[in-house]
């Protein structure tokens, strides 16, 4: 009786993961191995090795680490300063930290592009400071500004969750035993956050990898990732086979990345012991 119920409550579930998750990578691989007159072909799977096309998925690459790499390096001292902190003190960061991100996803970017412009805020004050101004909207920078910008706060809560679970006992006995603050640092810190920093680089490096807003919008049709060359396909071509053939490749990459890291978080955790 006991299953019987558990498998009635997990039937919204169910229902649920099979129309918006199983259903829509159904229609994808459908389109993406067809015509548009619904024959089998691999050309759109293929057709990922055009030169515009590699060219796009190298730089969203590129730009994805860079954003990743900038979470990694600002998020785990920043991480360590909030666990270091009093507890009243600690939960007003964290707050502030997760505060942005209920504003919408747009609006947000939006407000950097009117920041970042040339007649924006932030050229407006150095300006009136005498200092020049700051050419980087419609370029790289701009883009991986923002992308550090929305993303930053999914590095910082992981790693600062895993350390927060590090035992001050372990941390004690290591002094004990004559260890130094290096010492601690690399042996003791590093492994048991490890976790933490594995899965902070996945839910920042996805989608860094599969953005196509920040890059439209602050890279002003300058900066062309693959996000940009699926979503056009689908909403200004209307090329659903290419667009699909293109997402499915990209859905790969993202899945072997994501097991990548993974197993290294795995091999991470168990090697502190």
């Amino acid at each position: 009786m006991n299953n019987l119920k558990r498998q009635l409550l997990a039937g919204p579930y169910l229902l649920w993961m099979a129309g918006f998750v199983l259903l829509p990578v159904i229609v994808i691989l459908y389109y993406a191995f067809t015509t548009t007159s619904g024959h089998f072909t691999l050309l759109n799977v293929s057709s990922i090795f055009a030169s515009i096309h590699v060219k796009s998925l190298i730089l969203s690459l590129k730009l994805a680490l860079i954003c990743t790499g900038i979470c990694l390096i600002l998020s785990y001292p920043l991480a360590m300063i909030l666990n270091n902190m009093k507890t009243n003190s600690q939960s007003f960061i964290v707050f502030i930290f997760i505060l942005p991100m209920w504003m919408n996803f747009m609006l947000r970017i939006l407000a950097w592009k009117l920041l970042l412009s040339n007649n924006g805020v932030i050229n407006t004050f150095l300006a009136a400071l005498g200092l020049p101004g700051l050419d980087v909207l419609n370029t790289p920078s701009a883009v991986v500004f923002c992308m550090v910008y929305d993303f930053l706060p999914f590095m910082i809560l992981p790693i600062y969750n895993a350390m927060a679970r590090i035992q001050e006992d372990i941390i004690e006995a290591a002094k004990d035993l004559g260890a130094g603050n290096i010492t601690i640092f690399f042996r003791i810190i590093v492994p048991l956050t490890m976790p933490g920093v594995v899965s902070g680089i996945t839910m920042v490096f996805v989608p860094a990898l599969t953005s196509f807003a920040i890059s439209d919008l602050l890279g002003g049709g300058k900066v062309l990732l693959i996000g940009n060359v699926i979503e056009q396909a689908f909403m200004q071509e209307y090329n659903w086979n290419l667009g699909s053939g293109l997402s499915l490749v990209l859905m790969i990459f993202v899945i072997a990345s994501m097991a990548l890291m993974s197993s290294k978080g795995e091999e991470g955790g168990a090697g502190v012991w």
